[in-house]
């Protein structure tokens, strides 16, 4: 199926081929036909799987282009209003179809003259009602989106959507959109719809089917040490990591920019500004990390997102879901990676329960492997160079001083230091340890420890054994030291953890 198939204005049309959309993602081809048909829906999905043009399209190809509001956006977050605002106006432009975006923070006069020369308003809850209750806008729109309803829950806008509905026509069609169904959703979904078809991913699409999950065991006081280990292994391109406090993301923000890498937090006791700001760079790619609690997350909207870290397991699996949600977005695939500890084990356990998908457990690479994937990368890396002009120039200039064997061994001792890597050899539990964790939370044991038993079976493609090895040799020769190299180390890693390209010298500084 195209969007072609879906017969909409010729302008419209234009606008999504402009915008290199050819085919609907599943809940755009699922939604759109009752949309168009005037059906109010209930769509589930999670993020990142198109729920914008799910019901901005079929919206923008019903407008009458009359004078007046004729469709509501309600979302929960100022940054996803200002989203969401800039994807209609992109697929409306050639319809000549005006946007209003309405967020606390700003004037009322400047946003209540946008209103009056619009034919979309996409609000955030609060300031919406705000000037429904003040009597500061009169409008009556034929369509009236929830988008993300779950998060609106979360953050308390309940009862602010009730009462937004009181100031609303009861002759509209209603869609209303969510990643989770929770209880009070569902009971909202009653009162303000009216014979709504649902339109429900499978569970086990809950979460994108693209996005890779894994999860490593640590002790609590290795999690900065895992974390720096699996971004020198993994080198992601562009990564958002989650914690569960401000404080963390401040501690955490400062520690990784210690490290040289490009980041910075994002949380709600930061300015606007200043959350704009970090975003924009984050978009922009100035920024390769973004560190964020979930409410400042939220609404966010980065389609390149390559890797996303839990650096603490949130504390359910609708946060979960929304987490992992902002990689593996636009049909691209996606990499999401939790660090636990024994004692969060039966937390990871509940959350696998709860979205109908196994988290397949690994072991943090140790000091050889990483090595070794840098100078394989590095080899690439050169090989795939191009030779540019300047460079044959100052070869030339070197080769007055040295011979080229010289030069070949000085630039590569420059480049080579890219390949080096800090920390303990082994950090987090072996496949052994972990296997026999999983053993004992299956019968009720001691989810701290995982020694009680020594059973087979587990997630594990490759033997537990060899990690165990490492750590005794690693004991012997007293290698434990942060700065350590082993020579020799044979540990085997499973095969998901893909290679990916070098960091450059210009986006990652080692000593």
């Amino acid at each position: 199926m195209t969007f072609k198939d879906f017969n909409f204005k010729e302008q419209l049309q234009k606008a999504i081929e402009e915008a290199g959309f050819k085919e609907p993602s599943p809940i755009q081809e699922q939604a759109m036909p009752f949309i168009l048909n005037g059906k109010d829906i209930v769509g589930q999905a999670h993020t990142g799987t198109g729920k914008t043009a799910a019901f901005g399209l079929p919206i923008l190809n019903r407008l009458k282009g009359k004078s007046g509001v004729e469709a509501v956006v309600i979302v929960p977050t100022r940054e996803l209003a200002m989203q969401v605002s800039d994807e209609l106006y992109r697929f409306g432009k050639f319809l000549g179809i005006n946007t209003a975006t309405v967020y606390g923070g700003q004037a009322y006069a400047r946003q209540i003259k946008l209103i009056e020369n619009a034919s979309i308003i996409v609000a955030t809850p609060g300031r919406f009602l705000d000037l429904l209750r003040g009597e500061k806008i009169d409008i009556k729109p034929d369509f009236v989106i929830l988008d993300e309803a779950d998060e609106m829950l979360d953050m308390g806008f309940l009862d602010d959507i009730k009462e937004i509905f009181t100031f609303l026509p009861k002759e509209r069609q209603t869609l209303l959109f969510s990643a989770t169904m929770p209880v009070a959703i569902k009971n909202l979904a009653k009162t303000i719809l009216n014979e709504p078809e649902f339109v429900t991913l499978t569970k086990s699409d809950v979460t994108n089917a693209k996005i890779t999950q894994t999860f490593y065991v640590v002790d609590e006081r290795e999690r900065d040490d895992a974390l720096i280990r699996l971004y020198d292994f993994k080198n992601p391109k562009k990564s958002i990591i989650f914690c569960r406090t401000k404080k963390e993301v401040d501690r955490l923000s400062t520690f990784l920019v210690s490290q040289g890498f490009m980041a910075k937090g994002l949380h709600g006791d930061m300015e606007q500004r200043q959350r704009e700001e970090a975003i924009r760079a984050f978009k922009t790619s100035k920024l390769e990390i973004l560190i964020a609690t979930d409410v400042a997350a939220r609404g966010l909207d980065v389609n390149d997102v390559t890797h996303v870290f839990n650096y603490h397991l949130p504390f359910d699996s609708e946060s979960y879901v929304h987490r992992i949600g902002r990689t593996g977005r636009a049909g691209k695939e996606g990499v999401a990676i939790s660090i636990v500890t024994p004692h969060e084990f039966r937390m990871l356990q509940k959350i696998e329960k709860n979205i109908g998908t196994k988290l397949e457990a690994k072991i943090v690479p140790n000091i050889s492997s990483v090595k070794t994937k840098k100078i394989a990368d590095l080899k690439q890396q050169i090989i795939d160079q191009e030779i540019k002009d300047y460079a044959l120039e100052l070869v030339e200039e070197l080769k007055e001083e040295f011979d080229i064997s010289t030069i070949a061994f000085k630039l590569a001792s420059m480049i080579s230091a890219s390949t080096y890597v800090q920390g303990n050899n082994n950090i987090g539990k072996s496949e052994s340890d972990i296997k026999r964790l999983i053993e004992n939370s299956l019968r009720g044991g001691d989810e701290s420890s995982g020694r009680n038993s020594r059973g087979r079976g587990g997630r594990f493609s490759s033997r537990g054994s060899d990690r165990d090895r490492d750590r005794r040799k690693d004991t012997r020769s007293g290698s434990g030291d942060r700065n350590s190299r082993p020579s020799s180390d044979r540990s085997k890693f499973p095969k998901s953890d893909k290679p990916s390209k070098p960091r450059t010298e210009r986006s990652r500084k080692r000593d």
